[in-house]
């Protein structure tokens, strides 16, 4: 299977992206793009040289944005993780808003008709704003959202348990940011709801958000950015894209019911959003939701 990506960005999170792309042969054809001629040149070289090691060959394209034409997925990694304070992901957004309008129109001018998906911060209003500029259906824009928030979740969980985060399941929803949450009714730990385990040892799951919430803040106050996670959310949704194969994922996309884009699961396959999950949650988890939709809409028109 031949395939084009393209990467716009190509700071900590973008060329950690395109590394892992290139080592796990998803890619055939690699567009990386960035204003910062001299980084994004430079990562290229870096990569042309490791090919001859390397089991699988990607072709590495430069600040071509007429190369996107065929691309089936283009990747926006674009931001300012420096403008950040105490996690505050919104701080990002008047700069990432103005980097957008040359981005989208280049974009469209292309001829891009593929999937595209945004790590950009704030991850949901630069989804909502990525949509509205390159007229793209809303399908087949969606952010990685709280699929890293979700695997921060079950790494926790499954600290707790002693078993491998993949056999945790459940999810994190809304935003990817101050009102996202846990929510605990759907998490699972050896088959069984984990809200009746810790009733049987006597503890909340509540106990377990801190820990949740502000794992990416430990990150950042130790290298000043984060970038492997989020990184390998953005290649797991690649991979469900290029393969086609239908996984069921916390992303950030359009929820008709609340007007925004947020995380919610979905099932995502070459098409993008191929269909909506409805789960069944808590009132209380209902109000989180209603909550976090409503905060992502207000500080999107601060």
């Amino acid at each position: 299977m031949t395939t084009k990506i393209g990467i716009i960005g190509d700071g900590h999170v973008g060329c950690t992206v395109a590394h892992e792309l290139i080592i796990s042969g998803l890619v055939a054809d690699l567009v990386m793009i960035d204003v910062n001629e001299g980084k994004v040149n430079a990562d290229a070289i870096d990569f042309e040289d490791a090919m001859a090691n390397l089991p699988y060959h990607t072709n590495i394209i430069v600040n071509d944005y007429n190369a996107l034409k065929d691309a089936d997925i283009v990747i926006s990694t674009l931001g300012k993780i420096s403008l950040e304070t105490k996690g505050d992901r919104f701080q990002e957004l008047e700069y990432n808003k103005k980097q957008l309008s040359p981005i989208t129109e280049s974009i469209k001018n292309s001829g891009f008709n593929g999937i595209l998906i945004v790590i950009s911060n704030p991850v949901d209003a630069i989804t909502s704003l990525y949509q509205q500029l390159t007229g793209l259906p809303k399908e087949h824009v969606l952010g990685t959202g709280t699929l890293l928030d979700t695997a921060r979740m079950k790494k926790v969980v499954a600290k707790k348990f002693n078993v491998d985060p993949r056999s945790v399941s459940g999810f994190a929803l809304g935003e990817h940011g101050d009102t996202q949450f846990t929510a605990w009714s759907t998490v699972k730990v050896f088959e069984q709801p984990l809200t009746e385990l810790a009733k049987n040892e006597s503890w909340q799951p509540s106990d377990l958000e801190d820990e949740i919430k502000f794992g990416g803040q430990n990150v950042f106050m130790g290298k000043h950015y984060t970038n492997y996670g989020v990184s390998a959310a953005a290649v797991r949704i690649v991979r469900a894209v290029l393969t086609d194969s239908r996984t069921e994922l916390p992303v950030s996309s359009y929820q008709e019911k609340y007007g925004t884009y947020m995380s919610y699961p979905a099932i995502v396959g070459r098409k993008g959003i191929v269909h909506k999950i409805n789960l069944q949650l808590t009132p209380a988890e209902e109000k989180l939701l209603e909550k976090s939709a409503a905060a992502i809409k207000e500080k999107s028109q601060s």
